[in-house]
């Protein structure tokens, strides 16, 4: 194992490990699986339902990006390669597992695009991004003098204008002098060239606002559909809070899921619910709950990228068997 790969498991065990510390030092073990055991079966596939809903409006934005750089592809392709992407995300670290599995799938398939499928999916990833720091500014609005979590609020602003800048260093010509000093830097690490070819293929969207916008505007809605997933988590387990303070939660729980030390957020996801709703007076044992079903939804949602990668197996071995 090397030393990049040991550091990492090293650091998976310890955020994992402390997080489950937390967690089974704030819950009722016994009274939490009561909890999970009477939950609503409506309310989660609600909750279902949207997180797989929001992978058509999402795959159809990939898909004009794409376009936009000259790969094509049908949506039905492009869902398909989400849905296996949902279930790469529940075994490799994040869903930036998932963004990998995707930059592999279209890349085999469309041969030379590795640094626009790369730039296309990052950039999904900075539009996501965004959005979430725009419902997390609608957040601090609702939540200033209105719950006592101003600790979170101001975590909140401080993304907020660190995404500005962000926005700031990737479209403005005005960076590039700042970006050139890095170059030593990533040539020493070897990856300046793909980093070169990636960060050309994202400024090269700077020309294509309108798209930009659009695409902006579409993933906002998404986020907030997505935001409304949470909250009917929270409502199949019992946790009577309106949907506006998981527009504070919820731009920050996206965040947290992002956390490369972890496999799929385990742990660190349900930590941030009992840790989070806990300031609005929920019991961990609920707390705990709807954290941990949102991420049996997470799960539920991926299963069809399983089956599609299990079938596809299954009949790959046909045909080599029959050829």
């Amino acid at each position: 194992m090397t030393r990049a790969r040991l550091l990492r498991a090293s650091l998976t065990l310890v955020v994992t490990g402390l997080c489950t510390a937390y967690i089974l030092w704030k819950i009722d073990v016994v009274r939490t699986g009561h909890v999970l055991a009477n939950a609503s079966p409506a309310w989660a596939l609600a909750s279902c339902a949207i997180m797989a809903g929001s992978t058509w409006p999402l795959s159809w934005r990939w898909q004009k990006l794409l376009a936009a750089r000259g790969v094509h592809d049908s949506l039905r392709w492009l869902v398909r390669t989400s849905f296996v992407a949902y279930a790469a995300g529940q075994v490799l670290p994040t869903s930036l597992g998932g963004d990998a599995t995707r930059i592999y799938e279209t890349a085999r398939r469309h041969r030379g695009s590795v640094a626009v499928a790369t730039g296309t999916v990052m950039l999904e990833r900075a539009l996501g991004g965004a959005a979430t720091l725009v419902l997390a500014a609608l957040g601090f609005a609702l939540a200033v003098g209105q719950y006592p979590i101003g600790g979170y609020v101001w975590l909140e602003l401080g993304l907020v204008i660190c995404a500005v800048i962000g926005a700031f260093v990737l479209f403005s010509e005005r960076s590039h002098p700042l970006l050139q000093r890095t170059r030593p830097l990533l040539r020493a690490a070897r990856v300046e060239r793909p980093m070169r070819d990636v960060y050309l293929a994202l400024h090269a969207f700077r020309n294509d606002a309108a798209l930009l916008w659009a695409m902006f505007g579409l993933t906002i809605v998404v986020q907030a559909a997505r935001v409304l997933a949470i909250w009917c988590a929270g409502q199949a387990v019992g946790v009577d809070l309106p949907p506006r303070p998981y527009y504070v939660m919820g731009p920050l729980l996206f965040l947290v899921m992002l956390v490369p030390f972890t496999v799929n957020g385990l742990a660190v996801r349900e930590s941030f619910f009992v840790s989070f709703l806990g300031t609005l007076g929920v019991p961990p044992d609920l707390a705990f709950s709807a954290g941990f079903l949102f991420f049996v939804v997470t799960v539920v949602v991926s299963l069809p990228g399983a089956a599609i990668v299990a079938w596809e197996g299954v009949r790959g071995r046909t045909a080599e068997a029959s050829g």
